[in-house]
C-alpha cells in the first residue's frame, strides 16, 4: 500500500468511494503499475515506456517532461536500480504536482453563496448540478437550482427532474434567457433564507464567441441580482476530452475568471492524467492563477461527484 493517504477529505473516507475512483482510473493504472514489475531494471527502455504511458493518459508532453526529469534525479541521487524502486517516487511527485490545485470549495462566507457552473456541450453541467444539490444538502445546506440553460430542449427538463430526486426547488421559466432565469432565482434565494444557489448555463464551444460574450453578460447580472456574486465559477470538465480540456480552461477562464474546476466521466474510459497537464501548466507559466479543482466524477451515481483529493487520486493511480 502506498502511503498517500494522509490528508483525506473526511467526505470521502469511504472505501467505496476510494474503489469507485480506482475503478474510474482503471486503465491508466493497470498501465502504469505493469511497468513497475519486480527486477525490470531503470534503463531508456523503461523510462520511453513510462514517457508513452503519461503521455497516453492524457498528462500532456510538457508535464510528462517535468514528471520524468525530477523521477530521473531521484533515481540518481538514490542509486536506484530497479523500476519498483520509483514506483513510490513516481507517486510522490504526483502528489507534489497536484497538491497545490486540490483545494476545497469553502462556501460558508456568502448566503446565499452562488455557484455558476460553465462548460462545453455534454460536459456533464447539468448532471454535475444535481449531485452538487445532494452534497451539500448532505451538508445541511438548503440549496436552490437555477434552470439557466435555456438553449438546450430537454435542459430544463434535466434539471427538474433532477430537483425532484432531490427534493430541492427549481427556479425555471418557460422562455426568457439564461441572466433573466438566474436573476429570479437569486431573488427567490435571498427571499427563502436559501443557503447554495447553483445556477445551470447552455453550453457553449469556446470557438462560438458570440455565446462566450452571452456568458459573460450571465456573469454580470448575476452580480447586479447580489454584489459580489457568483462567488464560485465552477467549469466543468468532461475526462475523455483529453488535452482538449486544456484548451478549455484557458479559453473560460479568460472569459470569467473561473475559480474551480470540476473533472467529470472517470468512469474507466477516461485516463484522467488531464488533471496533472492543467496543474503543471498553472504551475509553470508566469501570470496564470492556479485553478483549484474542486471536484471528481466517477459515475452517474448521487454519491458519484466527491472533492478532489490529491493523496486519494495518486493511491488510485498506483496502488
Amino acid at each position: 500500500m502506498l502511503s498517500f493517504l494522509k490528508s483525506r477529505n473526511a467526505g470521502s473516507q469511504t472505501g467505496g468511494w476510494l474503489a469507485r475512483l480506482k475503478a474510474g482510473l482503471s486503465q491508466t493504472r493497470q498501465r502504469l503499475t505493469g511497468l513497475f514489475s519486480a527486477g525490470r531494471k531503470l534503463d531508456d527502455a523503461f523510462y520511453e515506456e513510462l514517457e508513452t504511458v503519461l503521455v497516453s493518459a492524457d498528462v500532456g508532453v510538457t508535464a510528462t517532461g517535468h514528471l520524468l526529469k525530477r523521477l530521473r534525479d531521484r533515481a540518481r541521487r538514490e542509486r536506484y536500480s530497479e523500476a519498483a524502486q520509483l514506483r513510490e517516487a513516481l507517486g510522490a511527485v504526483l502528489l507534489e504536482l497536484l497538491q497545490p490545485v486540490a483545494t476545497p470549495l469553502d462556501v460558508s462566507g456568502h448566503r446565499p453563496f452562488v455557484i455558476m457552473l460553465a462548460g462545453v456541450n455534454g460536459a456533464g453541467k447539468t448532471t454535475s448540478i444535481g449531485k452538487l444539490a445532494h452534497y451539500y444538502q448532505k451538508q445541511g445546506k438548503k440549496v436552490l437550482l437555477a434552470a439557466g440553460d435555456t438553449f438546450r430542449a430537454a435542459a430544463r427538463e434535466q434539471l427538474m427532474a433532477w430537483g425532484e430526486r432531490n427534493n430541492v426547488t427549481v427556479i425555471s421559466q418557460q422562455s426568457g434567457d439564461s441572466a433573466a432565469v438566474i436573476y429570479d432565482a437569486i431573488n427567490a434565494a435571498i427571499a427563502r433564507g436559501i443557503d447554495i444557489v447553483l445556477a445551470d448555463t447552455a453550453g457553449r464551444l469556446p470557438t462560438q464567441l458570440h455565446l462566450m460574450d452571452e456568458i459573460r453578460k450571465v456573469k454580470r447580472v448575476i452580480a447586479k441580482a447580489l454584489p459580489g456574486a457568483p462567488h464560485e465559477v465552477l467549469l466543468v470538465l468532461d475526462a475523455n476530452t483529453g488535452q482538449n480540456a486544456v484548451s478549455q480552461v484557458k479559453a473560460f477562464d479568460d472569459a470569467l475568471d473561473v475559480t474551480g474546476l470540476v473533472l467529470t466521466k472517470l468512469d474507466g474510459s477516461a485516463k484522467g492524467g488531464v488533471i496533472a497537464a492543467i496543474a503543471h501548466m498553472r504551475a509553470s507559466n508566469t501570470g496564470l492563477k492556479p485553478i483549484p479543482m474542486r471536484f471528481i466524477g466517477v459515475g452517474e451515481g448521487l454519491e458519484d461527484l466527491q472533492p478532489f483529493n490529491a493523496a486519494e487520486f495518486v493511491d488510485a493511480l498506483l496502488d
